[in-house]
Order: C-alpha cells, then sequence, then structure tokens
C-alpha cells in the first residue's frame, strides 16, 4: 500500500454562501446605474434608499453608508484608477466596469473611511462574490490587499507626478479632476496653488443641504424649527440643513412652500430681483427655467411686488417640474414650454430677464460629481452656439431699460466672461452694471462689474452672473 492511500481522507471544506450585505449591494447598484445609463447619483441614490428602507433592509446609520460609499467613490474615482492601475497588471480598460467598480468601493473604504482594513477588504470580497462571483471576487481579495498596503498619503505620493514637474496633473491626481477641468477651474479663478487647491478640495468636499423658504409662503423662522437648521451665509431666505438632515422630512418643502435650492442659485435671482430698472417693473421672465428652483423664487418675489413671471422652459417634462414648483404661488404666473431661441412672446416685452444658461455644470461638481468625468473639453463647443443665442433672445425680450440676467453654473471662461463679450459686441444699446452691489455683505467679488461665486470661499456652488441693462 502506498504512503498516499494510508492517508486518512479530508473531506474538502463544505461550500460558503457569501454574506449579502444590503448596504454595499445598494452602493454597488447606484454606482452601475452611472455608469451604465449615465445616470447622476443624486437621482438615482433616493428612490433606492427609499426602497430599502421600506422593506425594513436600511436604517439612518445604513443609509448614511451607503451614501458615503456611492459619494466618495465618485468623488475620488479619479485617484482611486491611479491606485488600481498601480495594482493591476493590465490596463483599466480591460478590467470589467463592474469589477472596477466593487475595486473603486473597496479602495474607497480602504483609503476614504474609518473602516478597518480587514473589514473594508473582508466586505468588498464578499460583496464580489455576490455580484460578480467566486472567481473575480479572488481578483478583487488580491487587488485590494495591495491597496491595503500604503495609506492614502503613500499611494499619492507613489501615482501622483511631482507639482514640480507637472502642477496640473499632480492637481488632477491628487484632487481627483480631470487635467482640463483643472486647468480650466485654475484659469477662471486665477492665483497661486493655494487658491486652486482649496477650490479642489471644495469640490470633493459633501455639500450641506440649502433650503428656500418661498416669500409669502415660508419663513426662515419656521424652517429654522426644524432639526439641525442654522441660518444661510448670505441670502436672508436660506436655511441650511446640518449633515444628515433629511429636506423631505420638512413639511414646508413637502408643501412646496419651501424648497432645496442652493444659496448661489437664491443670490442670483435675488440680484436679478433687486437690480434698478428704469419704467414700470411689471413684467418678468424666466428663459430657461427649469427645473424651477430660480423661477419658484422669482415668481415669489414677484408676487410681492404685483408683477408676473412667464416661466418657460424648452423640454416639456421639465416644464411640467417648473409647473410643480410654482404651484401654490401667491400670485400670477405662467409656465410655457418653448423654445427660447425662438421665443413666442414680442421684442421688448419684459422689464426683467433671466437666462440661466444650459452649461457643462463645472461649478456644481460637490453636487454630481460625476460630471466631472463625463464631460469633454469639445463640450464647451457644443454649448457655445446656445448659450450666445439665449443671450441674445434675453435682449431682445427686455424693454429700453429693462435688466437681464446671464447665469451658468459654470466658472469656466469660455461659458461666462468670452460669452457676455461677444454678444455685447452686437448690443451698443446695451451695458453691463455692476452686479456686486446687489449682493451686499459678501465677501471676494471680484473686481466686477460681472460676479463669480466660489464653493471655498462663499460655501455655494460655482454660479456666474452678469447684469446688462437694455439702454436703447
Amino acid at each position: 500500500m502506498s504512503e498516499q492511500s494510508r492517508r486518512p481522507h479530508r473531506p474538502a471544506k463544505p461550500y460558503r454562501r457569501p454574506q449579502k450585505d444590503p448596504v454595499r449591494i445598494l452602493a454597488f447598484e447606484a454606482l452601475r446605474a452611472v455608469d451604465e445609463r449615465d445616470a447622476y447619483a443624486n437621482l438615482v441614490l433616493p428612490p433606492l434608499l427609499r426602497k430599502a428602507r421600506d422593506k425594513g433592509d436600511f436604517d439612518a446609520r445604513d443609509a448614511a453608508l451607503a451614501t458615503e460609499l456611492v459619494y466618495g467613490t465618485l468623488r475620488r474615482q479619479g485617484t482611486y484608477d491611479a491606485v488600481i492601475s498601480a495594482c493591476v497588471d493590465r490596463p483599466l480598460r480591460e478590467v470589467d466596469p463592474p469589477v472596477l467598480d466593487v475595486l473603486s468601493l473597496g479602495v474607497h473604504q480602504l483609503l476614504g473611511t474609518r473602516i478597518p482594513t480587514h473589514a473594508a477588504v473582508s466586505a468588498s470580497v464578499e460583496l464580489a462574490r455576490v455580484v460578480l462571483g467566486d472567481g473575480r471576487a479572488k481578483f478583487v481579495n488580491a487587488v485590494l490587499r495591495k491597496v491595503a498596503q500604503h495609506d492614502l498619503d503613500g499611494w499619492l505620493e507613489k501615482v501622483a507626478p511631482p507639482y514640480d514637474k507637472d502642477p496640473e496633473d499632480h492637481l488632477a491626481v491628487v484632487h481627483s479632476h480631470p487635467r482640463w477641468v483643472v486647468s480650466a477651474l485654475w484659469d477662471s479663478l486665477g492665483g497661486g496653488r493655494a487658491g486652486i487647491e482649496d477650490l479642489l478640495e471644495a469640490d470633493n468636499e459633501r455639500p450641506e443641504v440649502t433650503l428656500v423658504a418661498r416669500p409669502g409662503r415660508a419663513t426662515t423662522e419656521e424652517l429654522l424649527r426644524e432639526d439641525a437648521a442654522v441660518p444661510g451665509r448670505w441670502s436672508p431666505y436660506a436655511v441650511r440643513l446640518a449633515e444628515g438632515g433629511e429636506p423631505g422630512a420638512v413639511g414646508a418643502v413637502r408643501d412646496g412652500r419651501a424648497g432645496v435650492q442652493d444659496e448661489g442659485s437664491q443670490l442670483v435671482a435675488l440680484a436679478l430681483a433687486n437690480a434698478p430698472v428704469d419704467g414700470p417693473d411689471e413684467k418678468w421672465l424666466d428663459g430657461c427655467a427649469g427645473p424651477g428652483g430660480k423661477a419658484a423664487l422669482l415668481a415669489a418675489l414677484a408676487a410681492e411686488r404685483g408683477a408676473t413671471l412667464l416661466a418657460s422652459e424648452k423640454q416639456p417634462h421639465r416644464a411640467g417640474l417648473v409647473a410643480k414648483a410654482l404651484h401654490g404661488n401667491p400670485g400670477p404666473y405662467q409656465v410655457i414650454a418653448a423654445d427660447g431661441t425662438r421665443p413666442p412672446w414680442r421684442p421688448g416685452t419684459f422689464d426683467r430677464v433671466l437666462m440661466d444658461v444650459p452649461c457643462t455644470g463645472l461649478g456644481a461638481l460637490r453636487r454630481r460629481p460625476e460630471a466631472r468625468w463625463r464631460r469633454r473639453p469639445e463640450d464647451l463647443d457644443n454649448f457655445a452656439p446656445l448659450q450666445r443665442a439665449l443671450l441674445r433672445t434675453a435682449l431682445d425680450s427686455v424693454r429700453v431699460g429693462g435688466v437681464v440676467g446671464y447665469a451658468t453654473c459654470s466658472p469656466h471662461l469660455a461659458e461666462t466672461r468670452v460669452v457676455v463679450s461677444d454678444v455685447l459686441k452686437q448690443y451698443p444699446e446695451a451695458e453691463l452694471i455692476d452686479a456686486r452691489p446687489l449682493l451686499p455683505g459678501i465677501p471676494a467679488l471680484g473686481e466686477g462689474p460681472d460676479v463669480q461665486l466660489w464653493p471655498h470661499m462663499h460655501g455655494t456652488d460655482a454660479m456666474y452672473l452678469a447684469l446688462i441693462r437694455r439702454t436703447g
């Protein structure tokens, strides 16, 4: 009898089913929706969380962790991709996207949270077993064990080029922005390294939820009675909810008397509403009104003065959102679905016009972190003709003595000052007016006459506003 045959038979280990973790499965599903359908996390995540709560799978802590995993992974995706690239033996484009999503979630837990290393690795491997299968889970395990050998600072020293050799690429890797976005933001901001680093860091911070008390319908005093509510920094109608505050739990928001609106967006509407006009002040226009936040605030302000707002939005489903936002406004208003470049109203009809034009959205990367990876430099060329056409419509639509507000949620010079400068060359009978006095008490507004807000300076989205008066 051979030695081998005399050895006692050892039964194989029984197969252990993977542990299903509802929090990480939900986070993975959200990332897949963002990747596969070009969805936005701020639209995908809330219904997933509601469904999980309704099933009894989630409590508040689970929801907070799932939210952090999704947004944290998306914000730091560029940095994490560089780390993963250093730990795999193939180009990232050859790694299946679902595998890359599991890896990214794992890397965020290892490098961006306080979750213990062993727990981050084991939870990620279990997730991989559930959603990818045991074979690819072994690959995930091997990669994450390599990642776990260094903390974030250690990895950045390895994967980011030195600042002195390539400042923009260094900042792109360290702060997880595409290089072209870093370059564009730096051009718009000006200044040295400290300012751009502060801006990029602010883009990666989780923004507070800001509410607006719509005048004549709700008050800030009412909203401040909510848990975790504090006054806004700049807008008299703003109230901020501390981390974990749920706007859907606020009665005034459910009733439509208040809404969720970034303070920069509120300031743009207020500045236009408070700009001096020569003559009557009865007819206002929001020419790109969807989804309705600025229109709702403008309509409420107009109602206090006996003025009427026309809210126009090209896309019918977005016009429906505008109508919902304005429902219950105390004064008269109208919502229409119309193309702002071919308006159905007559020239010179309005006393005040707001054109918050479609743009790259580079000023709202805190709220839509995935947008930084979707946008391309060529998008600027695609938006440029529309932005100019809409500003020309606005100038044609306002009467002599009236005021136009041109706004974007992008600080890119090609979408802000360059557009305004180009269009005003065709309108010698229009002039820029100084917007800064119409944002009282707000520091660091630049040399004017236009205004650029910044996340790291003002705690708002990077809204841009130029105010133009029609003089003849």
